[in-house]
């Protein structure tokens, strides 16, 4: 069991870490105001399954392995950047192809909710950043009074169960957000090469990080 007392001050730092920016917010607020509430939901359901994944992570060793072992850190950031690039690589190239033929423009499919809680699993998951957060959050809500890895599984699990309700809540915002000005300023042509960019971002923003 974790200690209730501690509860409180554990419920308020993890709401102001979700408040904060990061790349998951930057993902769910790109979708969710061009695709609509149910492409942020399921970005925010993929997300929640990387939360599980990482803390079971940390309970079992692998956040302390990866501290101790700097080269399996650098390997999963290499991934992860090489993945976020070619999926912004591809989609720069289908919306240049749609702008330099505009009489006949590739027809871009809609992603499936499956695609998307894929690419909220592994936005998340391929970010050495969120493993070792966990890693270092976590333990500072445990107690010698009881297992620490029972105790740890417990306190990720209700950190990731807090962000995904902010972030369904986020996806709700953004998509009235979108739907609002979207069609004023005309920007759905132009999605796939704003989302390719943001991808080629959060990829030199991983690979560059210290």
């Amino acid at each position: 069991m974790i200690d209730l007392s501690i509860l409180p001050l554990f419920f308020i730092a993890s709401i102001m870490l979700v408040l904060s920016p990061g790349p998951d917010l930057l993902l769910i607020s790109t979708y969710a105001s061009s695709k609509g509430f149910k492409a942020g939901f399921m970005l925010a359901i993929g997300i929640l399954l990387a939360g599980l994944v990482q803390t079971s992570l940390v309970a079992f060793g692998l956040g302390q392995l990866m501290q101790q072992m700097p080269p399996i850190a650098m390997a999963i950031k290499v991934t992860g950047a090489l993945y976020l690039a070619w999926l912004g690589v591809n989609l720069i190239k289908t919306w240049y192809a749609n702008q330099t033929s505009p009489s006949d423009p590739l027809p871009v499919p809609e992603l499936q909710p499956m695609q998307l809680m894929s690419k909220g699993l592994l936005n998340n998951l391929l970010n050495p950043k969120a493993l070792l957060f966990f890693s270092l959050f976590l333990p500072q809500f445990t107690t010698a009074n009881s297992s620490l890895t029972g105790q740890i599984l417990m306190l990720g699990t209700l950190l990731s169960l807090i962000a995904f309700a902010f972030n369904t809540l986020f996806s709700l915002g953004f998509s009235k957000i979108g739907a609002y000005f979207g069609n004023k300023l005309r920007l759905g042509k132009h999605i796939d090469g704003l989302l390719g960019v943001i991808f080629l971002g959060l990829a030199a923003r991983l690979v560059t990080q210290k």
